[in-house]
């Protein structure tokens, strides 16, 4: 289990992280989520012993990363799938990871082929294209068989197949028993892998909650409506939270289900072409708890927000 415990980091005068608690337990993938200038990376690399806290507590496993003896079999992390030497290929970059950790020359063939690098495990590690990069930093991370993982943006630079792959190698960490934190901004693809939310802003926490739960609370359920006779169905509407008009023939309805909107047309005579339930997405739950958090917002953004 990756555990935080009150934890805080200042740089001067900013407060970066603010007295963050929360715990990444064993088979889940727990997504870490928060608008830009959150917290996020500041408290990946705390928990990785990269940036001291100023007070509180993270540890892996009951441990801090600097206390673990062999770092990589405690927990396998991507920050940046820059951190290689351009000059050491792919091979030798993970065999000099392995000689730090006590970790065989055998597992190294065995991460390589695991991430699909293996035909170009003699390559320099500085001719590779951003998504192979990301390849080798998580085979890096896979090296020591860690119970936990951390991966920041992995996505980043992956072609289609390589996000099917990604996505379906944390499952199956998960699966086996291993504690997965992610963070990444591509909210489609946080909604198909992460079982728990953790969602950060201005460094402090704001939910901790698993996935499901956390888009049914910040989300409203909508149905979309289409008919011939939309102004005689807009007055048939009236027990619904909020109806907005969709085209020429359509209604967008918040406070009603399907079977109530298609039981109140039915006994009003109205004809319906279309009854479909929107469910609510990651995505639009994220804004819509994490608007007033924000550092940085964009014209486009104050309009989406404000409506």
């Amino acid at each position: 289990m990756i555990e935080v415990c009150g934890l805080t980091k200042r740089y001067g005068e900013v407060l970066a992280v603010d007295d963050l608690t929360f715990a990444v337990r064993p088979g889940e993938v727990t997504g870490f989520l928060g608008p830009n200038g959150a917290g996020k990376s500041t408290t990946l690399r705390m928990i990785l012993g990269l940036d001291a806290a100023t007070s509180g507590t993270a540890t892996v496993g009951g441990r801090p990363y600097s206390a673990q003896p062999a770092p990589l079999k405690a927990v396998g992390a991507l920050l940046d799938a820059g951190a290689v030497l351009p000059s050491r290929t792919a091979y030798h970059h993970l065999l000099a990871l392995a000689a730090g950790n006590g970790i065989s020359r055998s597992r190294v063939a065995e991460v390589l082929a695991e991430v699909g690098l293996e035909s170009v495990a003699r390559r320099r590690a500085g001719t590779f294209s951003l998504g192979m990069r990301q390849r080798l930093g998580i085979a890096a991370a896979l090296l020591g068989d860690p119970p936990a993982l951390v991966f920041d943006e992995p996505l980043n630079g992956l072609d289609p197949e390589g996000i099917v792959w990604i996505r379906g190698l944390m499952r199956r960490m998960a699966a086996e028993g291993r504690a997965v934190l992610m963070s990444s901004h591509l909210m489609s693809e946080m909604e198909l892998t992460a079982d728990h939310l953790i969602v950060i802003g201005r460094g402090r926490l704001i939910a901790d909650t698993p996935m499901k739960t956390f888009i049914d609370a910040h989300s409203g359920r909508e149905v979309l409506v289409r008919s011939p006779q939309t102004e005689s169905l807009r007055r048939m509407l009236a027990p619904a939270e909020g109806v907005r008009a969709d085209g020429a023939d359509g209604l967008v309805v918040t406070g009603l289900d399907a079977a109530e909107i298609g039981a109140l047309a039915a006994a009003g005579g109205v004809e319906l072409h279309e009854l479909t339930p929107r469910q609510p997405s990651l995505e639009q739950a994220f804004m819509d708890l994490t608007r007033d958090a924000l550092e940085y917002r964009t014209a486009t953004t104050e309009m989406e927000t404000s409506r």
